[in-house]
């Protein structure tokens, strides 16, 4: 059940972590996306690693890249997935292909809506993917809430029309997501956070049956800045905690971004 939820959180969340440069060192959430896009000639590579307790565990990998389209107003990006059961050979999971755009950019204000393609790149046999297409939509709003505070509002949801089970059976599912998280301080190169989201899932179960579950999931964690001259990288840690399941072991979530120009940003 947890590994389903967890699919299910990367599905939702993972390809909206579209994380621009916003002022100061207010994005580079884990859970939660941000409303900035990335800036002109500037191209983000992120990798998270979610690790389900207990051990042994499965491993969630994911790799995303992000695109400006000329400047911050267009963006694409792209997510690829990875499920490692317990710890073992990898296997590929669905491919999401995100288009965002930056609807608000203001000094304490932003927001960007995003729309998603999700590709049946992934197993369905295997249940590490859907078996069919689907849609995502997303609508992130960022708010500086205080000088050195930055909350991060997200809802959205998934359409997987004709999704296969684990005998074949087809149904429609459904899964949707709200979130928020607060950052803070922005103004130092090492930051605390908390983020919460609340995902509702439905999936098939063996007989053919739509199954529904959900998880609240709390996770505090700490990131921090490293500058390289033009390259920016952000490592980052957090322990996801499942409040829908009292007592339970909690999660290990590791995070890496490399940030950096890829030609002059005065171009035209």
């Amino acid at each position: 059940m947890r590994r389903c939820a967890a699919v299910a959180l990367v599905l939702a969340l993972d390809a909206g972590q579209a994380r621009g440069q916003a002022p100061k060192i207010a994005d580079n959430s884990f859970l939660i996306e941000e409303a900035y896009n990335q800036e002109r000639g500037v191209v983000q590579h992120i990798n998270n690693l979610l690790a389900l307790a207990p051990s042994p565990h499965d491993l969630l990998y994911t790799f995303t890249q992000e695109w400006p389209l000329g400047g911050m107003t267009h963006q694409l990006s792209y997510t690829l997935p990875f499920v490692f059961p317990d710890g073992g050979n990898g296997a590929f999971g669905d491919v999401l292909v995100n288009y965002r755009y930056q609807l608000v950019d203001r000094s304490r204000v932003a927001m960007s809506p995003r729309a998603s393609l999700v590709l049946p790149t992934a197993s369905w046999r295997a249940q590490n993917g859907n078996g069919t297409p689907g849609l995502q939509v997303s609508l992130p709003v960022s708010l500086r809430a205080l000088p050195q505070v930055t909350v991060h509002l997200n809802a959205g949801g998934t359409l997987l029309p004709g999704a296969r089970g684990p005998t074949g059976a087809r149904r429609d599912l459904v899964l949707t997501q709200v979130g928020a998280s607060a950052i803070g301080p922005v103004l130092l190169p090492v930051n605390a956070m908390v983020e919460f989201v609340a995902l509702f899932a439905q999936t098939i179960d063996s007989s053919g049956a739509i199954h529904h579950s959900h998880a609240l999931i709390l996770n505090p964690g700490v990131r921090f800045a490293l500058n390289f001259g033009r390259l920016q990288v952000v490592p980052g840690i957090s322990l996801p905690l499942h409040l829908e399941s009292p007592g339970a072991p909690h999660d290990l979530f590791l995070y890496l971004s490399f940030e950096h120009p890829f030609r002059s940003t005065n171009a035209p």
